[in-house]
């Protein structure tokens, strides 16, 4: 179906590259650097679709799309930012786009958006629902790279619904940090957040402690005591490591789900509620529902929106940001202002952070207390790494003894650093990520970043290893040795 579409940005090049593709697919598009032109031409009745970056030499394109949806309000807008943040996401999402897109794009993927807006009926928002965020960033999600792009495009899309959504990630992603953020962007910002740690109560009082007891239903019940639903009534709850609940109380959350009541522990009479869950957990759900620990139908019921967090090894561009924003917070703290110089950062990117997120924030504020140089070197780091949670991030061989025995004893650390416990999930993958890197480092080093070579070395296809030197963020020299 041909449409007639206008597009708004101050670059020519994005201009001619999108107008050309939609008038191979029989679309007509009128095009503009000015804010001004788009806001006459929807003002006239012009156009069936709009184009429109969220920066405009002449106008923030964030309250034009909010005046265009006031006189057209089926009018469905794209909007692209360069400022890829979560909060233009937000502001995108709660003027009233249709979709929010980071520079730079996909193209395919913008005429795949783009074919959806024009075939699908545009509903009115109800402004009322969608209460402006404030022009303040908030800077507790930090990240610029593809993967936390699509994050904060799934996060805008939810912010102002009462959807259920399960948030899974390895420990140290901040998935707490992204459930706060769908609470305090969305309709029910102003009740209360309200989060349970699912591992850190004991089993068999779990259940009291979320929907609470009466007195007397319990040794040591000495008094009524409310729980995490009613204290949570009109907001959030945020249940953190899901997959740690007991059946038993597993059994009482499906019934809230399905009822929207549940009766506290030893008493009779049914209470009603109104909360939003957001669950989170770093283990696999359906792992566990195939060893009969998780209720499938909870599971399903849980599950209305899954919302992968990747890991800080999947986002590597973040780190300079993430570091940036770490070291002024020691800062603010009373430390001395840091930084890192390039060999420091190379090997920050190259590390594979089995912790993420909060194992960069632990090392920075270690760097910031322990070492008086304001520029930090490589040594630093890589001993502040070595001494970290007790992870090994060197296999040494020593005489005699070979890479199996080798691999052997870097695996047993793992277990021994937790102390009889577990390590966190994802151990596979992790490992074989730590052995796959060097060996496709030194194989290349040994070709002179000869790909083809390498390729044939490696025993694998030559473009499954483009893929992985993209993935393992492996650098290439040619011609090195």
């Amino acid at each position: 179906m041909a449409a007639k579409i206008l597009v708004a940005d101050d670059d020519r090049s994005i201009r001619t590259v999108i107008g050309r593709a939609l008038e191979r697919l029989g679309h007509h598009v009128r095009s503009t650097s000015r804010a001004r032109d788009l806001w006459n031409w929807v003002s006239n009745g012009e156009g069936d679709l709009v184009i429109t970056d969220a920066v405009m030499p002449d106008e923030n394109g964030l309250d034009l799309v909010l005046r265009i949806k006031k006189v057209r309000p089926n009018l469905p807008i794209i909007v692209m930012s360069a400022k890829t943040t979560f909060l233009t996401a937000i502001e995108a999402n709660q003027r009233g786009a249709y979709e929010y897109l980071p520079k730079p794009f996909d193209l395919n993927e913008l005429i795949n958006v783009v074919e959806r807006a024009i075939s699908i009926p545009q509903l009115k928002t109800n402004e009322k629902d969608a209460p402006l965020v404030e022009a303040e960033e908030n800077l507790t999600l930090i990240g610029r790279s593809p993967a936390m792009q699509e994050v904060y495009r799934v996060l805008a899309r939810l912010t102002n619904t009462d959807l259920t959504v399960v948030i899974s990630g390895e420990s140290g992603t901040g998935k707490e940090l992204f459930a706060r953020a769908l609470h305090d962007y969305g309709k029910r910002r102003e009740a209360i957040f309200v989060a349970v740690n699912m591992a850190a109560i004991p089993r068999d009082l779990i259940e009291s402690e979320l929907f609470g007891h009466e007195r007397g239903a319990f040794t040591g019940a000495t008094h009524r005591s409310i729980g995490r639903f009613q204290q949570a009534d009109g907001g959030t709850l945020f249940l953190d490591e899901i997959g740690d609940m007991p059946l038993e109380a597993q059994t009482r959350l499906l019934r809230v789900l399905q009822e929207g009541e549940y009766t506290a522990v030893g008493g009779n009479s049914p209470i009603r509620t109104d909360v939003r869950i957001i669950a989170a957990t770093h283990r696999d759900l359906r792992q566990l529902i195939s060893e009969g620990l998780f209720r499938e139908d909870l599971f399903y019921r849980l599950n209305v929106v899954p919302l992968r967090l990747p890991p800080l090894r999947e986002r590597v561009e973040d780190i300079a940001l993430l570091l940036r924003y770490f070291f002024a917070h020691a800062a603010e703290k009373g430390m001395s202002p840091k930084s890192l110089d390039a060999a420091a950062m190379e090997r920050l990117e190259k590390y594979s952070w089995p912790g993420n997120v909060r194992e960069l924030e632990n090392l920075v504020h270690r760097l910031s207390a322990l070492y008086s140089e304001d520029v930090l070197s490589e040594e630093a780091v890589d001993s502040e790494l070595s001494e970290s949670s007790g992870y090994p991030h060197k296999v040494g061989l020593t005489s005699n003894e070979g890479l199996t025995e080798s691999v052997d004893r870097h695996l047993e650390n793992y277990f021994v650093a937790h102390k009889g416990g577990l390590p966190a999930a994802g151990l596979y993958d992790r490992i074989i990520q730590e052995v796959e890197r060097p060996l496709i480092n030194r194989t290349l080093i040994a070709t002179r970043g000869n790909q083809i070579k390498a390729a044939e070395l490696l025993g694998m296809n030559r473009n499954t290893l483009r893929k992985k030197i993209k993935s393992l963020n492996i650098r290439v020299v040619k011609g090195a040795k």
